[in-house]
C-alpha cells in the first residue's frame, strides 16, 4: 500500500504573500509614526514655566511599609525644601521594622511632620484615604518613601502648577543610574519612554496617567470624586487609575523642570523588575477604553514594526524599500526620544536607542504572554 504523500507548501505561494506584508509594513511604519509625532508634542515643547509663587500650604503625603532606611534619608530631604508653608504627613502601613519607630522619632523634634499609623486597615490606598482627611492644606502633593527630590526647590516648583483651573500636576521621577547595567538602562528607558507618552498626552488634553513617585492634586478633587471608590477593590492604582479617571481637557498641568524632579533606587534584577512590570500592567485594562484602544495600538504598531521587519530581512524581499523605511523611521523615532531624554536628564541613554526599543517591546510581549498565563499576584 502506497502511503499518502504530504502536501508540500507551495514556494510560489509564499512568495505572493510577501507583497501583503510589505504593504502592511508600510501601514504600520505610518501608524507608529504617527503616535511619535503624536508624543513628540511633549519632546519639542520647552519646560514649563508657570511663572507664578505660588505661598499657599502643601501637604506632602509618604506611605511608607517596611522603609525605615529610606525614611532616614527622606525625611531630612523634605524638612530642608525652600518653602514658606508645608506638612509632612507619614503614614505607616503595619510596618514589621522600625519605620514607626523612626517617624516618632521625626515628628518629635519638628511639629510639621504628623503620623498616621493605619489601624485596622492596610493597603496604600487607604493609608493615602487616612492621610489626606487629616491634611491641613487644599494642595497635595505625593512622593514614595524610596524617592528623593531632586532638588530644595520640588515643592516649590510642584505647587506654582496650582491654579483655580488646575488641580492635577504630574511630575516626573527617574531612577539614578548604575553604571556598567544593562537591566538599568532598560529600566531607564521604560520610565522615558512612559513619561513621554503620559506627558504628551496631557499636552494634548488627553492625560490618561500619572505616577504617585511625583503627582500632586487638589483634597477638593479628591473628596467630590470619591476618592479610590470607584476602584477601590483594585491594590494598585493609586496613582495612574486616581487621574486616568479623574482628568479633564482642562484640569491638568505639567512639571518638567529639572528643580521638580525625583529619583528612586531601581530594582537590581531581572526578577524583580520582570515581576514589578507584570504587577503594573496589569491596572491599564481598568483605564477608559478609549487610552486603552490607544496605547495598546501604540505597542502593536511597535511590535509589528520590529516583526515585519524581520521577516522581510530574512526572506530577502523587498529589503531596499524595508530597510529605506525602517531607517526612516528610526531616524526620526531616535530624535523625538533623544529631545526628551535631555529634557528628563537622562542623556546617557541616547547612544542606546537603537537597541533599547527594540529590546523593551520584546521584554513587554513576554509580560504580555506571562500575565495571560499566569495572573501576576497583587500588591499593597
Amino acid at each position: 500500500m502506497i502511503a499518502p504523500q504530504k502536501k508540500l507548501l507551495n514556494p510560489y505561494k509564499l512568495i505572493a504573500f510577501f507583497p501583503f506584508l510589505l504593504y502592511c509594513f508600510i501601514i504600520i511604519t505610518l501608524i507608529n509614526c504617527g503616535f511619535y509625532t503624536y508624543i513628540s508634542r511633549f519632546s519639542f515643547s520647552t519646560i514649563s514655566q508657570s511663572g507664578r509663587t505660588n505661598n499657599k500650604g502643601v501637604s506632602v503625603l509618604v506611605c511608607a511599609k517596611n522603609e525605615e532606611k529610606n525614611l532616614l534619608v527622606l525625611i531630612p530631604k523634605l524638612l530642608t525644601q525652600d518653602y514658606p508653608q508645608f506638612q509632612i504627613i507619614l503614614i505607616n502601613d503595619h510596618s514589621e521594622d522600625q519605620t514607626l519607630q523612626i517617624m516618632q522619632g521625626f515628628t518629635a523634634q519638628n511639629s510639621s511632620i504628623k503620623i498616621v499609623d493605619l489601624k485596622p486597615e492596610t493597603g496604600k490606598k487607604a493609608g493615602i484615604t487616612k492621610g489626606i482627611q487629616q491634611a491641613q492644606y487644599e494642595h497635595l502633593l505625593f512622593t514614595d518613601a524610596d524617592c528623593l527630590p531632586q532638588s530644595k526647590h520640588w515643592i516649590s516648583e510642584m505647587a506654582a502648577q496650582f491654579s483655580n483651573e488646575k488641580q492635577i500636576i504630574l511630575g516626573y521621577s527617574g531612577y539614578s543610574k548604575i553604571a556598567n547595567s544593562w537591566l538599568n538602562k532598560v529600566i531607564r528607558f521604560e520610565t522615558l519612554l512612559t513619561a513621554m507618552q503620559y506627558f504628551a498626552y496631557a499636552k494634548n488634553k488627553n492625560t490618561y496617567m500619572g505616577v504617585g513617585r511625583n503627582l500632586a492634586y487638589t483634597k477638593a478633587l479628591f473628596l467630590k470624586n470619591n476618592g479610590f471608590t470607584n476602584h477601590a477593590h483594585l491594590k494598585p492604582g493609586d496613582d495612574d487609575l486616581f487621574v486616568n479617571q479623574n482628568a479633564t481637557k482642562t484640569n491638568v498641568a505639567l512639571c518638567s523642570d529639572p528643580s521638580s524632579f525625583t529619583i528612586s533606587n531601581p530594582k537590581k534584577s531581572w526578577k524583580e523588575w520582570f515581576y514589578q512590570k507584570r504587577r503594573h500592567t496589569g491596572v491599564s485594562h481598568h483605564y477608559k477604553l478609549k487610552h486603552q484602544l490607544q496605547l495598546g495600538a501604540f505597542y502593536v504598531s511597535q511590535f509589528l514594526f520590529f516583526f515585519l521587519f524581520l521577516i522581510l530581512v530574512l526572506f530577502n524581499q523587498q529589503y531596499v524599500l524595508a530597510l529605506s523605511l525602517f531607517l526612516f523611521r528610526e531616524l526620526a523615532v531616535c530624535l523625538i526620544t533623544s529631545k526628551a531624554a535631555l529634557k528628563l536628564q537622562e542623556k546617557e541613554l541616547i547612544p542606546y536607542l537603537l537597541v533599547l526599543e527594540p529590546f523593551l517591546v520584546s521584554t513587554q510581549m513576554l509580560i504580555f504572554i506571562a500575565n495571560i498565563l499566569v495572573k501576576p499576584r497583587r500588591w499593597n
